[in-house]
C-alpha cells in the first residue's frame, strides 16, 4: 500500500449494522468487512487477533465509541473498518455507555511509522466531538469515508480538504515528519508557564498511545498550561525535548508498557496509571500532577531509574509483578534448556549414550579432526599431590569423527545446561528491577547451583535480588551519585546482601527442600505413584496450553535432566511425559476439526490442518485458538486426554532425554512405542471428548446454543 492509498473506502463502511449482541460478534463482523474490501487474507485470522488484543484491555472509551485494533499478518494494507451499529454493544468503556460507533484498526505486521501516523491520527479525532459527532449525522458510506479521510489523509480529498489539515497531514507524511504522539514538544512553552510533560503507550501501540496523548494535551490547555506526551507507540519515537523536560513540574506515565528513557524524568513528581485512566479521564490525572508539583510527600521518578525501564507500571499489584517476573525468568531459561538438551540428545546419537561416562575424565582438547579419537581412553588416577596411584581403561562404542562430533555436541549441551538456573534468577531479577538486577540475579543463581538449592535456590535468590536491586534504584540520592547506581552500587551492594544471605542463612535450608523434593519425585516415579505423577502433569500441561501451570510442568520436566544418569532415569521418564503429554492437545484439535468440521469454524479447520504438525513437534500452543474460543469444551476435552497419555507414559517407563523436539527426537527416547502409543490413545480420548461436548451444544440446525462462541459452522465433511 502506497502514501497514496486512503486507510478508508466506502467498501469498509457498514451502516445501522446488526452486528450481533457482543463485541466479539462485532470483531467477526468487521473483521469480514475488512477481508470483503480485500484488505485482509483470513476474517476468521484477523478476527481472532483482534479478539486476542481485545482479552488484554476493553477498548471502549467514553462517548459511545469503540476502537478494537491490532497488527496481524492477515491484514494486507493499513485499514479502518468502521460500523455505525443500529444496537450499542458494551465494549467495557469506564463511562458505562454502550458503543456505537465502532473503528477497527487494522495494522499489518510490518507497518512502517506513515501509516501509523495516520492511524494516531484517528485515535486522536476520537477524542473531539465534532469528529464524533459528524460520524453519528453522516448520510451514507461515502460521507463517512470522506470525514474520516478529511482527518487522517485530507491530502488525499478532492478538493484538497481544510487547507491546515491538508498542511499537517502534508507534513507529517514528509519523511523526516514528528509522530503524531508529540505535537507539545514541537512548540516551546512562553517563560513562566506551568509544563506537565509525560509518556503515553499501550500494547500495540496503535490507538490508545495517542489517545491518551492527546486527552492529556487538551485538559493540559484547558487550564491554560503546557503538557507535553511522548508517545511510545509502535513506530518510530519523537522523544521529549530536554529542555523541555528539564523546565517540567510533574510528569505523567499513562502506560501499559514498561517506560523507555525513565532515567530522563529522575527526581520529578509522578503520577503512574495505566494508558486508559488519560483516555477516561485525563483532567483529573493533570490536576493531580498540579497538585504533585506543589507537595514535597508526592512520588518521584526514583534516581537512576533508568534501571526500571523495563519494569512495570509502579500501581501494578506486587502479585501480578512477581509472577510476570518469574515468567521473565522461565522464558529466558527455556532457550538454553531447548539448545543444551537438543545438543546432549545429538551427541548421544552420534556418540553413544556412554560419552556421559567419559568426558569428565578425559580432555577433547587432546583431539582434534587431525588426531581423531579410538574407542579406547586410559584415564589416570592422581592423589592430592598429583601422583599417578592407578589407572582405568575407558571403552566407548564408538570411536573417529562420530564420537569427535558427538563428545563436542555433548559438550555444548552441558555448557548450556549449566546456564539453566543462573539464567532462571538472572532474569527474573531483571523483571523486578531492570538492567541492574541481571547480574546479581545471574550470581544469586550460581550460588544456588554452588550451595545445592538448584532450581528453588535460583527462585528464591533471583527474587531476593531482583527486590533488593529494585529498593536501591528507589532511594533518593545525591545527582552526583546517580550515573553510578546503576552500574556500580545496584549490582555491588545486591551482590553483596544477598549473596551473603544466600551463603550464611538460606543456603542450607533451600539445598534440604531440593533435596528432599528430587528424593521424593524420585520414589514417587516408581511404582503405582509414577502413575499419579503422570496424571498431574499430564493435567497441567493441559491446562492453559503454554501459560503459567504449563510453563511450571515443563521446567520441573527439564530442571531434572541435569541430574539424570544411567542410575537414576526417573528425570528421563518425567520429561518424557512431560513432552508426550504437551503434544496430545493440537493433535486432538486437529483430529476433531477433521472427523467433524461442521462442529468448527472455518478459521479453527484452517488450524486444524497445521496443527497435527505442532503436536509432532510438541508445540502445545497449537491448540490455543481453540481453547480462547470455547475454554469449557476445549480445556476438560485436553486435560482428560493429557491425564490418560502422562498415566501411560509412566506406566511403561518411557524416557526422554531431550527436552522438546516431540517424534523427531525419536533417538533420543527410550521405548518409542510406548511413547506413541499414550499420545495416541490420549489424543483419541481428547478427540472424542471434544467431538460430544462441541456436539452437547449444538441445536438440531448445527448450530451452537446461545452460551456456544460460535454460530456460523465450517462445511461439513
Amino acid at each position: 500500500m502506497t502514501e497514496n492509498t486512503p486507510l478508508i473506502i466506502p467498501e469498509l463502511v457498514a451502516l445501522d449494522a446488526d452486528a450481533g449482541p457482543g463485541k466479539e460478534d462485532v470483531i467477526e463482523f468487521l473483521a469480514a468487512t475488512v477481508a470483503g474490501a480485500g484488505r485482509a487474507s483470513s476474517p476468521d485470522g484477523l478476527a481472532a487477533d483482534a479478539k486476542k488484543r481485545e482479552s488484554t484491555a476493553p477498548t471502549g472509551i467514553p462517548g459511545g465509541i469503540a476502537i478494537p485494533h491490532c497488527r496481524s499478518p492477515h491484514v494486507l494494507a493499513p485499514s479502518l473498518g468502521f460500523a455505525r451499529l443500529a444496537q450499542p454493544v458494551d465494549f467495557g468503556a469506564a463511562d458505562g455507555q454502550a458503543a456505537d460507533l465502532v473503528f477497527m484498526i487494522a495494522a499489518p505486521d510490518g507497518a512502517d511509522d506513515f501509516h501509523l501516523q495516520l492511524l494516531a491520527k484517528l485515535a486522536r479525532g476520537l477524542m473531539q466531538s465534532d469528529f464524533t459527532d459528524a460520524l453519528r449525522q453522516a448520510a451514507d458510506a461515502e460521507e463517512i469515508a470522506r470525514i474520516v479521510t478529511g482527518q487522517v489523509q485530507p491530502e488525499l480529498l478532492d478538493d484538497g480538504g481544510d487547507a491546515e489539515e491538508s498542511q499537517a497531514g502534508a507534513a507529517e507524511s514528509a519523511e523526516d515528519s514528528k509522530t503524531a504522539a508529540a505535537p507539545a514538544a514541537s512548540s516551546a512553552p512562553a517563560a513562566g508557564e506551568t509544563v506537565i510533560v509525560g509518556v503515553s503507550s499501550c500494547p500495540t501501540g496503535i490507538a490508545h498511545t495517542f489517545m491518551a496523548a492527546e486527552a492529556l494535551e487538551q485538559a493540559g490547555k484547558d487550564r491554560g498550561i503546557t503538557v507535553a506526551i511522548e508517545g511510545q507507540g509502535s513506530g518510530k519515537i519523537d522523544a521529549l525535548d530536554p529542555d523541555l523536560i528539564e523546565r517540567a513540574t510533574a510528569v505523567i506515565f499513562a502506560h501499559d508498557l514498561p517506560v523507555k528513557g525513565r532515567e530522563r524524568f529522575a527526581g520529578k513528581p509522578v503520577i503512574d496509571v495505566g494508558v486508559k485512566a488519560a483516555v477516561n479521564d485525563a483532567g483529573s490525572l493533570v490536576d493531580k500532577a498540579l497538585a504533585a508539583a506543589d507537595d514535597p510527600s508526592a512520588a518521584r521518578v526514583p534516581a537512576g531509574s533508568e534501571s526500571s525501564e523495563e519494569s512495570e507500571e509502579g500501581s501494578e499489584h506486587w502479585a501480578r509483578r512477581l509472577q510476570r517476573s518469574v515468567m521473565t525468568g522461565v522464558s529466558y531459561m527455556i532457550p538454553f534448556v531447548a539448545a543444551g538438551g537438543l545438543l546432549i540428545a545429538l551427541g548421544f546419537l552420534l556418540a553413544g549414550y556412554d560419552v556421559a561416562n567419559l568426558y569428565e575424565k578425559i580432555s577433547i582438547s587432546d583431539y582434534s579432526l587431525w588426531n581423531l579419537p579410538g574407542s579406547e581412553f586410559v584415564h589416570e588416577i592422581k592423589n592430592s599431590a598429583g601422583d599417578v596411584v592407578a589407572t582405568e581403561t575407558i571403552s566407548v562404542s564408538q570411536s573417529g569423527l562420530l564420537l569427535y562430533i558427538g563428545w563436542s555436541l555433548f559438550l555444548l549441551g552441558k555448557a548450556a545446561m549449566t546456564f539453566l538456573v543462573p539464567a532462571l534468577a538472572g532474569y527474573i531479577s531483571f523483571g523486578l528491577a531492570g538492567r541492574p538486577g541481571i547480574a546479581p540475579g545471574f550470581v544469586m543463581g550460581v550460588v544456588a547451583v554452588e550451595v545445592g538449592a538448584g532450581f528453588i535456590g535460583g527462585l528464591v535468590g533471583g527474587i531476593l535480588a531482583g527486590y533488593f536491586a529494585a529498593w536501591l534504584a528507589g532511594l533518593n540520592v545525591p545527582s552526583w551519585l546517580r550515573g553510578l547506581m546503576p552500574v556500580v552500587i545496584i549490582p555491588l551492594g545486591t551482590t553483596l546482601v544477598v549473596g551473603a544471605l544466600m551463603y550464611m542463612v538460606l543456603g542450607l535450608p533451600l539445598a534440604s527442600l531440593m533435596t528432599a523434593l528430587q528424593n521424593g519425585l524420585t520414589s514417587m516415579s516408581e511404582g503405582g505413584s509414577a502413575v499419579l505423577l503422570g496424571i498431574i502433569l499430564g493435567l497441567m500441561m493441559c491446562f492453559d496450553l503454554g501459560g503459567p501451570v504449563n510453563k511450571a510442568a515443563y521446567l520441573f520436566g527439564t530442571a531434572g535432566l541435569s541430574a539424570a544418569s544411567a542410575t537414576n532415569t526417573a528425570p528421563y521418564e518425567i520429561m518424557a511425559t512431560v513432552m508426550a503429554t504437551g503434544m496430545v492437545p493440537p493433535l486432538a484439535m486437529s483430529a476433531a476439526t477433521f472427523l467433524r468440521s461442521r462442529l468448527f469454524t472455518k478459521a479453527e479447520v484452517e488450524n486444524g490442518r497445521s496443527a497435527w504438525l505442532l503436536g509432532l513437534s510438541f508445540i502445545s500452543e497449537g491448540a490455543i485458538p481453540f481453547a480462547a474460543a470455547d475454554p469449557l469444551r476445549v480445556i476438560p476435552a485436553t486435560m482428560a486426554g493429557g491425564a490418560v497419555t502422562g498415566a501411560m507414559t509412566m506406566a511403561m517407563h518411557v524416557g526422554s532425554r531431550a527436552p522438546h523436539g516431540g517424534v523427531f527426537v525419536a533417538f533420543a527416547i527410550t521405548n518409542f512405542a510406548g511413547f506413541l502409543l499414550a499420545i495416541l490413545v490420549g489424543a483419541a480420548v481428547s478427540t472424542a471428548l471434544v467431538i460430544l461436548l462441541k456436539g452437547l451444544g449444538r441445536n438440531k440446525n448445527g448450530r451452537k446454543s446461545e452460551d456456544g462462541a460460535k454460530v456460523e459452522p465450517a462445511a461439513a465433511a
